[in-house]
């Protein structure tokens, strides 16, 4: 499969595929890297189509960097899908996780022709109160201090509370499929049927699987979930 590696905008990325007008953009959740979207284009690039991951802050060549968070992350990919919607042809999205949710933002008013979400973090605000509540953490602890590092390896932060309260997803106009695992602790089943009612979204669901498809089970699930759709 061709690769060439690229910069988008100074973000490092990866383009898999043959020359084509239809491409998908592939981006990784947390922990993740642009390198993750090989799989996915070992799917799509035999179907026609090209594969461009990018590397988010902090992550695959940019972990020396800061800012995984909503404010520099969804400008970031605004100025990414502008670059692809001058080559002119087809864009469709595949997000992971916390990726969904910036994507989400970022596209509300330049959707893709079609998106594929796994695992995808679909209220924030909800998730981050989760977070208070298993950290023991109050709202009025969070606003005096600011930050707040849990045991569970994440930080509680005021401003990204509050940045989720004023942003939720209230518009999302791409055709949209989504697959869930019956054991994501991040996202709640509730939450997802409520999302997939109000945005007419297509709904897999893995019982047994976790929020990280990473399994030979999760992952020909996943696989065959993508085969699918694309």
């Amino acid at each position: 499969m061709k690769q060439r590696n690229l910069q988008i905008n100074q973000i490092p990325s990866v383009l898999y595929g043959e020359d084509s007008e239809r491409v998908w953009l592939f981006i990784h959740g947390k922990c993740g890297c642009k390198e993750e979207g090989a799989a996915f284009a070992e799917v799509a690039c035999p179907k026609g189509w090209q594969v461009l991951a990018i590397d988010l802050p902090e992550h695959g060549e940019r972990k020396g960097e800061t800012g995984f968070d909503p404010w520099h992350v969804v400008p970031e990919l605004r100025g990414v899908m502008e670059n692809l919607r001058q080559r002119g042809g087809c864009v469709r999205l595949r997000a992971n996780s916390i990726g969904a949710w910036f994507s989400m933002l970022a596209f509300a008013d330049m959707p893709p022709e079609k998106a594929l979400f796994v695992s995808p973090v679909l209220d924030m605000e909800k998730l981050i109160r989760s977070m208070m509540l298993w950290a023991g953490v109050d709202e009025e602890r969070l606003e005096r201090e600011g930050e707040i590092p849990t045991n569970f390896g994440e930080t509680l932060s005021w401003r990204y509370l509050q940045y989720a309260k004023t942003h939720p997803i209230l518009q999302w106009s791409a055709e949209t499929a989504i697959l869930y695992a019956g054991q994501d602790n991040l996202t709640t089943r509730n939450t997802v049927d409520a999302f997939v009612r109000r945005f007419d979204c297509g709904l897999a669901v893995m019982e047994n699987g976790e929020h990280w498809f990473h399994t030979p089970e999760q992952l020909a699930v996943l696989r065959s979930w993508e085969e699918s759709l694309i």
